[in-house]
């Protein structure tokens, strides 16, 4: 079945078969300006999730910090007393808040616009890569709520959220939109603490949704879990979404936001819509990024 949903909603040759941006070119100037015109109070919403330092059950592959030089031993020095330090992340997997570029997931050894999966080497991605990103990423941002539709804190591991409860939130999605699509994964760590992401899942998009994603058009998707459901119905697809978006349509994926904080202030003021900028790291033949993107209301 996802087979057949890849091949629906597939768009290769959509902006030529060159073209390695994907949904990204839906976000003209012209839409970068109206995004812009969404800023009423100039309040900033970070929708990153803090870099995790500490191993944890939801964090097998914790990131590196260490000092290089630090102001214990620059205190006593003569002359220039400075501190600095070393960070180190992998940053696919359950945890990082992250990008997702189009060389990031294959389907039958092709990625976006049918480019072999061998241009990925092991110096990094000759094509698709996360330097499509390098002037940023700028557009109307739209969130929707499913914890808040559904009348419940957070969302279950393993809970599948369907095309039509999407559309329930009541949310006007436009094409060209970069849309969040909140869980309340971070409000339930916070009440019950972590747990194995890998093993108990999270909740995320169902399969089908990829024809939402086809007929809304939006530019980027995102979530405060992976987007996909986990575990996924169907092991031949285990990450549906991400094969049908990334793949199939060239629509860039954000990974591991944190939403609870952003979800709040939409919910204070009544509106759902505001401008959203992601700067992603330029990261020669990079497979995707960390990321802190910033909500502006």
């Amino acid at each position: 079945m996802s087979a057949e949903l890849f091949e629906a909603t597939k768009r290769w040759g959509r902006w030529g078969e060159n073209d390695e941006r994907g949904a990204l070119n839906l976000l003209t100037p012209e839409r970068v300006a109206s995004a812009a015109a969404l800023v009423r109070d100039g309040v900033t919403v970070p929708c990153g999730r803090p870099l995790a330092t500490a191993p944890a059950v939801d964090n097998p592959n914790p990131a590196m910090h260490h000092m290089i030089h630090a102001g214990d031993v620059a205190a006593t020095e003569k002359g220039l007393q400075w501190s600095g330090d070393f960070v180190g992340v992998a940053f696919h997997g359950n945890n990082v808040s992250h990008i997702d570029a189009l060389c990031h997931v294959f389907v039958d050894g092709r990625m976006y616009n049918g480019a072999p999966a061998t241009d990925v080497t092991s110096v990094g991605a000759r094509r698709n890569s996360i330097q499509v990103a390098d002037d940023g990423i700028v557009g109307r941002g739209v969130l929707l709520d499913i914890p808040g539709l559904r009348g419940v804190d957070w969302l279950k591991p393993g809970d599948a959220i369907t095309k039509d409860e999407l559309d329930a939130t009541g949310v006007s999605v436009e094409q060209g939109d970069i849309v969040l699509v909140h869980t309340g994964r971070d409000r339930r760590r916070e009440a019950l603490g972590p747990w194995n992401t890998y093993v108990d899942g999270l909740a995320g998009l169902e399969p089908e949704c990829a024809r939402w994603l086809h007929d809304k058009d939006p530019s980027v998707l995102g979530s405060d879990g992976v987007c996909d459901v986990m575990p996924g119905p169907d092991p031949e697809w285990p990450i549906a979404i991400h094969m049908c978006a990334l793949v199939g349509m060239g629509i860039h994926l954000l990974d591991n936001l944190r939403l609870d904080l952003l979800a709040d202030a939409c919910a204070e003021r009544g509106r759902w819509e505001f401008l959203f900028v992601v700067a992603p790291l330029q990261i020669g033949g990079g497979t995707g990024s960390p990321v802190n993107p910033i909500a502006i209301l």
